[in-house]
């Protein structure tokens, strides 16, 4: 019974993560991405499968899937891919190393953590390594089948409770929690609890702010893109970008494709 569950619930989870095509007017794909990143940085994804159109319905984003790059010798300490790796979780495969090819030709967004340190890094990057080769329990099938409809009636309030549904790992998988129990593991803020607390050490009546984690299955891709501690980074801003330097053609028709 056991087995026939894990069997039925990895078709389920291939079936939600496959990457359907989708109409866009315009993919805003930036070039130049892989060039320009550093280990530790988040890459967020705009996925196209199931699973993705719910995630970007209840979190209001259009961030669906978070991974984080880790490099070369990482990656070949770790036994996985040849060149510049990813760590991603992946309902159906796991916790494991992709390549830049995973996500060409889908819109990017590189968040960048301010202040890590090298030792910081390594550790971040070794803690995530650590963990590729993990599998997901996927017999919870309950827990998988909330992500069947694709836009679930769910007041906006309670959108993002509805991710932390379900004991299983289906939830842990997809909530971008490796990533932010990652960050935890060296004591970096994503989205912190901010509390004022008495001090009286200091003096009579003095606060100091105190920092309190969430819990990692409450992160989803939307929170490193809204974080105060990441920063965006463009790839078309870096160097010596001159917007004097763009040529316009001034005697066309302004285009209305979005």
């Amino acid at each position: 019974m056991s087995r026939m569950l894990e069997s039925c619930g990895y078709r389920l989870s291939c079936w939600l993560t496959h990457q359907r095509p989708w109409h866009q007017a315009e993919v805003r794909v930036e070039p130049g991405v892989l060039s320009c990143l550093e280990p530790g940085d988040v890459l967020l994804v705009e996925g196209s499968s199931r699973l993705s159109t719910v995630i970007k319905y209840l979190t209001q984003s259009s961030w669906s899937h978070a991974a984080l790059f880790v490099g070369q010798d990482a990656a070949r300490r770790a036994g996985g891919c040849e060149g510049d790796c990813f760590v991603e979780a992946d309902l159906a495969e796991g916790v494991r190393l992709v390549g830049y090819d995973e996500f060409f030709g889908v819109p990017l967004r590189i968040c960048r953590p301010v202040g890590l340190g090298p030792e910081a890094t390594a550790a971040l990057i070794q803690f995530a390594c650590q963990r590729v080769g993990h599998r997901y329990d996927l017999r919870n099938i309950f827990d998988l089948a909330r992500y069947l409809l694709p836009l679930p009636p769910v007041p906006t309030p309670w959108r993002r409770r509805m991710l932390e549904l379900g004991s299983g790992d289906p939830t842990r998988a997809i909530c971008s929690t490796l990533i932010a129990q990652t960050f935890q593991s060296v004591r970096y803020p994503i989205q912190p609890i901010e509390e004022w607390r008495r001090d009286e050490q200091r003096c009579v009546g003095c606060r100091r702010r105190v920092l309190r984690r969430r819990h990692h299955s409450l992160f989803t891709p939307r929170d490193f893109d809204l974080s105060p501690y990441f920063q965006i980074i463009k790839p078309a801003l870096l160097g010596d970008f001159d917007p004097h330097r763009l040529r316009w053609d001034d005697s066309a028709e302004p285009l209305s494709v979005a």
